[in-house]
């Protein structure tokens, strides 16, 4: 009797244990297939370069703001010798003036080494605007919208708010401009125009860009640049965009404009970020490829890292109603 009940404690350990070398296994599984797939779908294929000859694809989407890991990543595309031309897929209301910058210069520099077309997917306006125009051919689809060429400073005025609640903030400066403006006191005339003088500035920046870029007139880029959006079917006239269609008419135009071999395939590329996030989504990735959607949709959410954008500065952003960028 007391044989059979070690044998049974033996057999209940060495259940436990392989249950655990199951569950470890898995795991393992799960990232290992999961990086994989993330470097593969990025276009990274362990240091050898593309397997094979193929068009890259960068998709601009959500609040342009600047980052390192897109910079890294066009640098990626522009070094790659299986490259041989890029589609940039847009689809943003723009972002910030000095991410927008910091992009159009990165997407400048690939295109003086890849053949690359711009194809609006949905938005491209103020700073993705920005993006679009740094590759020589935009083609958009007819309901796409385009434009909102204009910069916006945006912030709150609070002092209404403080006088109800019986709030003063007090403060020293060294000048009246200094820290203006607070959103604590009213903006006065002096820092008003400080800040228009700014915006001005960097309007005057912006429309210079389309100007050289799309080659207009004077007159043809003051009947665009008054903050509105156009619709794909209105920009091809106006000289915003140069072609109407979906990502196949992009792709047609590099192989018959800029001698691109046909019916290569069309890839993604995307940037590679943080050490936690390329680890989530390796996970959420690798539970897709089992058939664990539940947990996968989980693991995403945790790696998310939408948080951080720009909390303040200048903006190219289309904001429909009120907000809409300043002319």
């Amino acid at each position: 009797m007391a044989a059979d009940a070690e044998l049974l404690i033996d057999r209940r350990r060495l259940r436990r244990k392989l249950s655990l070398w199951r569950v470890l296994g898995i795991g393992g599984l799960v990232v290992a297939v999961g990086a994989v797939g993330l470097r593969v779908r990025s276009g990274d294929t362990f240091g050898l370069g593309g397997l094979r000859p193929q068009i890259a694809r960068i998709s601009i989407g959500g609040f342009i703001a600047g980052s390192e890991s897109t910079t890294k990543l066009i640098e990626r595309v522009r070094d790659d010798a299986a490259v041989k031309g890029v589609v940039v897929s847009i689809s943003s209301p723009g972002g910030t003036t000095t991410g927008s910058e910091e992009l159009y210069r990165n997407l400048r520099a690939l295109a003086e080494k890849k053949p690359m077309v711009a194809f609006v997917d949905g938005t491209a306006a103020s700073g993705a605007y920005i993006a679009a125009i740094a590759a020589d051919h935009i083609v958009a689809r007819e309901t796409a919208l385009v434009g909102s060429i204009g910069v916006l400073f945006q912030y709150p005025d609070l002092s209404g708010l403080l006088d109800k609640v019986g709030v003063k903030v007090e403060s020293v400066k060294s000048a009246p401009l200094k820290a203006e403006p607070s959103g604590f006191t009213p903006t006065s005339p002096e820092a008003r125009a400080a800040l228009a003088a700014v915006v001005g500035d960097t309007y005057g920046w912006f429309k210079g860009l389309v100007a050289d870029r799309r080659k207009m007139s004077d007159t043809e880029l003051a009947t665009v640049s008054d903050g509105r959006v156009f619709s794909g079917r209105q920009s091809v006239p106006l000289k915003l965009v140069d072609g109407l269609g979906g990502e196949r008419q992009a792709v047609a135009w590099l192989e018959s404009q800029k001698g691109v071999p046909e019916n290569l395939p069309v890839l993604d590329w995307k940037p590679t970020t943080k050490s936690d996030f390329r680890l989530w989504s390796a996970l959420g990735l690798g539970a897709d490829l089992i058939g664990l959607d539940g947990l996968a949709a989980r693991l995403r959410q945790v790696g998310d890292e939408t948080a951080g954008l720009a909390q303040g500065g200048l903006l190219v952003l289309w904001r429909p109603g009120p907000a809409e960028a300043a002319r």
